[in-house]
């Protein structure tokens, strides 16, 4: 970890990372079809075209920062999800992960496209019904729901409450029963089953706030529990593995252990489930490097998983359920800045670096500072035959830890004005968005077919403030009052 407890330090950092060879300048114009969205391009004038919108063009109607949604993208790797898990022998079932990124017009485009959706909050329970958003295709998750959530949820007769502690059966239950009602759930147990990805996302490990371990027993004390409540009907059993997964060993050893647990309850107590839901965590192309498994990969990879474990134990293949999102999203968005100062930096004798600071940053993608993640970059308004800098893409915060990407390769006639295009910044970054520095969040602004459109506006300053008693009218009260 490069953490202090100071926090981030500047420079290197507590560990410096492997850079890449310095590549020519053609390779630095090039947008690799595995991690810009499907409709990237450059026109003859060298800039980028997204869903037939010049960035320029984009920038220009809506400033800068501004992120970027390429729908077709969206609605094509939605669509890739819902195929890959349609199969007449073995039932699935893909609910989007709402906490990637939730907006009322995404919403209602997955609803287009069939999918299911998964919330973890009131608040994006809230945005889902009144994005008209089928209930019963809704999923409720969370380790700390509040009564006034399971309750809005029960209200609006959501498909599935995602029970995450012992304590919650019984809540849930009496709540479902105030309401005349009877509740739909899943339990989320915890096998064990680490997927190799950032320690900070990965939540499958026993010491951890998600789940009910299987291990403990609590898994099957908490299904056991909802057996008993006839306000409550068991759906089946939830099992999350982690984040940013790129191939199937980790599904493959969790799902042993839930089939095996699923098994245990049929044989020795009468439980039977119809729902095993493995989770998130398909994993997107961020670099060149990176090689994640197709939808239809991963969906015929994991049926084969879960059949044949259900064969070895004798029971009935239940549904599987999926929660893509960052799969879906991420990889349909980019985030567009304009240069400001371009400053070099010798940070070791003889060896140089240039920090190219944007007018945005951590507010708008915090994911480099917390996780220690890598994106692409790239010159987006025009192409240039200048030799490659290594350089350093900072934002406008008063932080040192304030990067954006830590180690890329840049046009040395880089220049205040120029935009920079980062690729795949759809899941998380505008969810995770604060107001740090009083920075008003960045719009989203979707592109198709050379038109665009907004789904977020850009926040002013009367947004900021109108939280503020002092300063909400314009006027403001006397001094000293």
């Amino acid at each position: 970890m490069r953490a202090h407890p100071a926090g981030p330090l500047h420079g290197d950092g507590l560990i410096q990372a492997t850079v890449p060879a310095a590549p020519d300048p053609a390779a630095m114009t090039r947008l690799d079809a595995q991690i810009w969205p499907a409709t990237a391009r450059r026109d003859a004038s060298g800039a980028v075209v997204l869903g037939g919108c010049s960035i320029r063009d984009m920038v220009a109607k809506h400033g800068s920062p501004v992120m970027l949604l390429d729908e077709a993208d969206f609605r094509a790797r939605a669509a890739a999800f819902q195929d890959a898990y349609t199969d007449p022998d073995v039932p699935g079932l893909v609910s989007f992960a709402g906490k990637a990124f939730m907006s009322g017009t995404t919403t209602r485009w997955l609803a287009d496209e069939g999918l299911g959706l998964d919330v973890c909050t009131g608040g994006e329970l809230a945005l889902a019904t009144r994005a008209g958003f089928p209930a019963e295709r809704i999923s409720l998750h969370g380790n700390n729901k509040s009564d006034a959530e399971l309750r809005a949820g029960i209200a609006a007769g959501i498909g599935r409450f995602v029970l995450d502690s012992l304590e919650e059966v019984d809540r849930l239950a009496d709540l479902a029963g105030e309401a005349g009602a009877v509740a739909p759930v899943l339990v989320r147990v915890t096998t064990g089953v680490e997927a190799h990805t950032h320690e900070f996302i990965a939540t499958a490990h026993e010491d951890q706030k998600f789940g009910l371990s299987l291990t403990s027993g609590a898994g099957r004390e908490a299904v056991m529990a909802v057996a008993a409540r006839p306000e409550l009907r068991l759906v089946g059993i939830h099992s999350h593995i982690g984040s940013q997964i790129f191939d199937t060993a980790g599904f493959e050893v969790a799902a042993h252990r839930v089939v095996g647990f699923i098994a245990d309850l049929a044989e020795h107590d009468g439980v039977s489930v119809e729902e095993l839901n493995l989770g998130g965590g398909m994993g997107i192309a961020y670099l060149p490097t990176d090689d994640p498994v197709a939808p239809v990969g991963m969906a015929e990879a994991l049926r084969a998983i879960v059949s044949g474990e259900c064969v070895r134990r004798g029971i009935p293949v239940p549904r599987i359920a999926v929660e893509p999102g960052r799969a879906i999203v991420g990889p349909s968005m980019i985030t567009v800045y304009e240069v400001g100062t371009v400053k070099p930096v010798e940070y070791r004798t003889g060896t140089w670096r240039t920090y190219v600071s944007v007018d945005g940053g951590m507010s708008d993608n915090i994911r480099t500072a917390l996780y220690d993640a890598e994106y692409t970059v790239v010159l987006a308004s025009r192409v240039s035959s200048a030799p490659a800098m290594l350089s350093r893409v900072v934002g406008k915060h008063c932080e040192s830890g304030d990067i954006v990407v830590r180690d890329a390769w840049l046009p040395a006639d880089l220049a205040r004005g120029d935009l920079l295009a980062i690729a795949s910044t759809g899941a998380y970054c505008r969810a995770m968005a604060s107001n740090y520095n009083l920075v008003p969040r960045p719009p989203v602004v979707a592109v198709r077919g050379g038109r665009d459109r907004v789904v977020l506006r850009r926040e002013s300053e009367d947004d900021l403030f109108a939280l503020d008693p002092a300063l909400a009218d314009p006027a403001g009260p006397p001094a000293g009052a």
